[in-house]
């Protein structure tokens, strides 16, 4: 049994815990041999650290715990050298978010349909009650004309013809001479251009993982 499985089995085993998923290009067969994994746990309860610590330093050389910079996680390296992150949620507020993109239509400024993405693309590794199946099931469906048409009508917004869309900004930055800025703003720029694009082409957005592969399928299919 390899570190990876040995460590989720052993998340499994927790009564908190109710789902365990894998994600990003692992999940998705794309990795190579440095991709690291994503693995979520999903919880009714955050399980005690103690209980977390236990079970990862038997199983890994170095552990980061208890890490919350975007989502709570532990981020650590296996046994075998690849490199984990850890990633615990609440079901109920995954679902919630979900139900506010797809069903409500809510667009962000960027990555707006990030979740949805992994939900559908996600290997699920253990479903105690079937949730995260039943979840996945559920929203298994077209890509919503609200949701395009709200994605695309927020973002176009801020990449030209506004006050405070991202070209106006690169360019006061550019004249001033502040490349900091004109760095800032482009990445901001890109990060709508790329949910106006895939929301174009009805394709979830894939976040990190898979992007240039994702964008270039949109941008083919845009041109055809």
């Amino acid at each position: 049994m390899t570190p990876f499985e040995s460590l989720w089995r052993a998340f499994a085993q927790l009564p908190e815990v109710t789902a365990i998923a894998l994600g990003g290009s692992r999940a998705g067969g794309v990795h190579d041999a440095t991709s690291d994994y994503d693995l979520y746990i999903y919880c009714d309860a955050l399980p005690d650290e103690a209980e977390r610590r236990a079970i990862i330093t038997e199983r890994c050389g170095y552990a980061e715990i208890g890490n919350a910079f975007w989502e709570l996680e532990d981020d650590c390296t296996l046994n075998d050298g690849v490199d984990i992150d850890i990633l615990y949620r609440s079901l109920n507020d995954f679902a919630r978010s979900i139900s506010a993109v797809v069903d409500e239509g809510r667009a962000a400024t960027g990555y707006t349909t990030c979740m949805w993405h992994n939900l559908l693309r996600c290997r699920v590794l253990f479903d105690r009650d079937g949730r995260l199946e039943a979840l996945r099931r559920r929203y298994a469906v077209d890509y919503p004309n609200e949701l395009r048409a709200n994605i695309i009508g927020k973002n176009m917004r801020l990449l030209a013809a506004n006050l405070p869309s991202y070209d106006h900004q690169i360019a006061k930055a550019a004249a001033r001479g502040d490349l900091v800025s004109v760095n800032h703003r482009t990445a901001a720029y890109l990060e709508s251009y790329f949910d106006v694009l895939f929301a174009l082409n009805r394709i979830t957005h894939p976040c990190a993982t898979g992007g240039h592969r994702a964008a270039g399928q949109a941008t083919y299919s845009a041109a055809g």
